[in-house]
């Protein structure tokens, strides 16, 4: 009985990546419980729905289902990575750890198990160098993109000069919130703004102190990298204090319908960055009505389609798809492996072409990847919340990062990380 016991053990121990499953199985490290259970429930529903959509409509992909494998992490880092290690030995294709935390815990356990991640839009920013994080994927855009191009945006509304402009940054305090500050402070050097750090503790509930500071200072711009509860909590506090809201902005995880419409018209102009496009009109939703909702099979109640973090979940599906598509092809065989998914992963493009026939025109900018760039192209819109209608609306086309700046740091933090763990970058 030991040894039966300890061989299993040793198997499940083994790398899972050259390994073939009669499946395609896709882990969900999701959390519907907890105080981020709003916003995590919305993205695992499109995440779930579309691959539901392809196994109920085409019979999976490339003739082979789709197998999800949800696990509750409740957004808890030492659960995320106990979902990994009790799910890894499935078959599990990519990892989407929908956490930073998670993420950076994992990078080093899935890159010596041969398994991708796709951390996507989230995650250690520079492991969008490929040379150097040879597992892990960040496209289609990664934090110090998106605080580029925030800051971008803020140059645009001032005519191009921001010299001596006050911006704070309020940020969850943990390494997602703390993500983008290097990033910011760069720019401030570059552009001559003025940077304050205002952090808030898990959940985020409590934030009187950092927004009398704010009333105090009165900055002109106030940028937000929070997640669940900490969203509506600030703009419920900025509402209260008669902030600008037009000069309020958000990262993409700071831009769901559930951080303003608690606010109601206090969110009116609010704005943050969009991965993505807004709203249920595209023709992919038909497909999901007839063969997941009316079907019965969605994995919630239905009432989330077309928003934000909804949608956030079908891009990620989609992107999953569209590299297991690459990596049959490549491969030659529809049941992939782990390593197979990798080389996918690392190959993928999807044009507008591509995303006009699977149902999702103008959803999303092309998306390419390399050997080099697992960080793909950077762009991010700015979408602004009409508390009349209770709609977002994009209102900038997408915007590229300020590459200068964003690919030196890039090139600094990922040296940095392969000197101390020993890693020979790749030759792509």
């Amino acid at each position: 009985m030991k040894f039966m016991k300890l061989l299993a053990s040793m198997v499940l121990s083994m790398s899972v990546a050259g390994v073939a499953y009669s499946d395609l199985v896709i882990p969900s490290l999701e959390y519907r419980t907890g105080p981020y259970a709003p916003n995590g429930i919305h993205f695992a529903d499109g995440f779930t729905d579309y691959f539901t959509l392809l196994n109920e409509r085409d019979g999976g992909i490339g003739g082979v289902p789709v197998r999800v494998v949800s696990c509750e992490t409740a957004y808890n880092t030492e659960k995320g990575v106990e979902c990994y290690e009790s799910t890894k030995g499935q078959g599990s294709l990519v990892y989407q750890p929908m956490s930073t935390g998670i993420t950076y815990q994992l990078i080093p356990k899935a890159t010596a198990d041969g398994i991708p991640i796709h951390s996507m839009g989230y995650g250690r920013t520079s492991a969008a160098n490929g040379k150097v994080f040879s597992h892990v994927f960040n496209y289609p855009g990664t934090y110090w993109d998106a605080a580029s191009i925030i800051i971008k945006h803020i140059l645009d509304v001032e005519g191009g000069d921001i010299s001596g402009k006050n911006i704070a940054l309020v940020y969850h305090n943990s390494a997602y919130g703390k993500e983008p500050i290097r990033t910011l402070e760069k720019l401030a050097e570059k552009h001559g703004y003025n940077l304050t750090l205002i952090a808030v503790d898990h959940p985020g509930q409590e934030q009187k102190s950092q927004w009398l500071q704010i009333r105090r200072e009165r900055p002109d711009y106030v940028l937000m990298w929070g997640w669940g509860v900490m969203n509506q909590t600030a703009i419920q506090e900025a509402a209260n204090i008669r902030f600008n809201m037009e000069n309020f902005i958000g990262v993409w995880w700071s831009s769901s319908e559930n951080d303003v419409i608690p606010v109601g018209q206090g969110a009116d102009g609010y704005k943050a960055i969009a991965l993505h496009g807004v709203g249920d009109d595209f023709p992919i939703y038909d497909d999901i009505r007839k063969y997941v909702l009316d079907a019965g099979k969605a994995a919630g109640d239905g009432t989330n389609l077309g928003k934000v973090l909804y949608n956030r979940g079908i891009m990620a599906s989609m992107l999953a798809t569209e590299a297991i598509r690459t990596a049959q092809k490549i491969s030659g065989t529809a049941d992939i492996t782990p390593d197979q998914m990798r080389d996918g992963m690392e190959a993928l493009k999807v044009d507008a072409a591509r995303l006009a026939e699977i149902g999702l025109p103008n959803f999303a900018p092309p998306v390419e990847v390399t050997c080099s760039n697992h960080g793909g192209p950077g762009l991010g819109a700015i979408q602004q919340w009409d508390a009349d209608t209770q709609t977002w609306s994009l209102i900038t086309d997408f915007i590229a990062a300020d590459r200068e700046v964003v690919d030196a740091l890039i090139a600094e933090d990922s040296a940095a990380f392969a000197s101390e763990n020993n890693i020979t970058p790749r030759n792509c």
